[in-house]
């Protein structure tokens, strides 16, 4: 048979189900009077405070209740519950720091999936804090200029940190992309100058060196695609003489392609690929 305290938990458990969230609070009040030892009537008025934003009663709340399970020994899952519930307060007034304390300490008590779950959402929003608060356009134009100066020079190798050093500095500039996309071009690291190259053109999708550079890396063995994105480039510039000569220079390589060859080649153009798809799925 229930207890008065547990009883009016229950109360509460159901009118906290309803949303009836005053009714809950005086129903947990009326529990934490009758037994105030039990960690999870705190527990469970703070989740109420939660519902209704008031964060600093969550906090409260949590920090009594977390006072009294420590002294009463309760069950480390309820510990953990209230230091988590506190840390996502403060995550809820903005206070980032607090709430990885406190995401930490619950999961030294319990490596609750939600917990941990909870806590790798704050872990993103202080790396995005740290990323934003490093953003100076300033400092990455001076950044980009020394590596323009290293690459001058031929030590391409030499110039990448100061590329991904301006990259961090301003992410959202496609030219150091495109720059260290140069770099790792000569440096023959051609997967890591299609990345830049991709993700210059995403930033900036009328700019037409990224095009030029991403066509350069695929017409070594991509003809087909690399005349695509030539193509991409003379709709941006039609007299842009490297876009031509690349152009043409592709249009004379798929030529000396077998028929099996070129077939091949043309099914890795998207545009064809696309066209493929269609035509299977009304057709067949």
């Amino acid at each position: 048979m229930a207890t008065p305290a547990l009883a009016a938990k229950e109360r509460g458990n159901a009118a906290y189900k309803a949303k009836r969230f005053t009714e809950a609070i005086a129903a947990y009040d009326e529990a934490i009077a009758l037994d105030p030892t039990d960690i999870t009537f705190y527990n469970n008025k703070g989740a109420v405070h939660f519902e209704k934003g008031e964060y600093d009663l969550v906090i409260e709340s949590c920090t009594k209740g977390l006072e009294v399970g420590r002294e009463q020994r309760a069950d480390y899952k309820h510990v953990a519950k209230s230091l988590s519930r506190i840390g996502k307060a403060h995550l809820r007034k903005g206070e980032l720091d607090l709430a990885m304390t406190f995401y930490d300490k619950a999961i030294c008590e319990h490596r609750d999936p939600v917990i941990l779950k909870e806590r790798a959402d704050v872990v993103k929003l202080v790396k995005e804090r740290e990323a934003k608060a490093y953003i100076d356009p300033a400092k990455s134009t001076e950044e980009k200029n020394k590596g323009n100066e290293f690459f001058k020079q031929g030590k391409y190798a030499d110039a990448i940190p100061f590329y991904t050093e301006a990259i961090k500095r301003n992410p959202q500039d496609h030219v150091p992309y495109s720059n260290r996309a140069a770099c790792y071009t000569k440096l023959m690291e051609f997967g890591l100058a299609m990345e830049d190259c991709n993700k210059c053109i995403e930033l900036n999708p009328g700019f037409i060196k990224g095009y030029l550079r991403k066509a350069a890396l695929l017409k070594i063995d991509k003809p087909t695609e690399a005349k695509s994105v030539y193509e991409k480039a003379l709709e941006i510039d039609p007299n842009n003489m490297e876009a031509q000569q690349g152009y043409q220079h592709c249009m004379n390589q798929m030529r000396n392609l077998s028929p099996e060859e070129r077939a091949k080649n043309a099914m890795k153009d998207p545009e064809i690929q696309q066209s493929t798809i269609f035509f299977f799925f009304f057709f067949f």
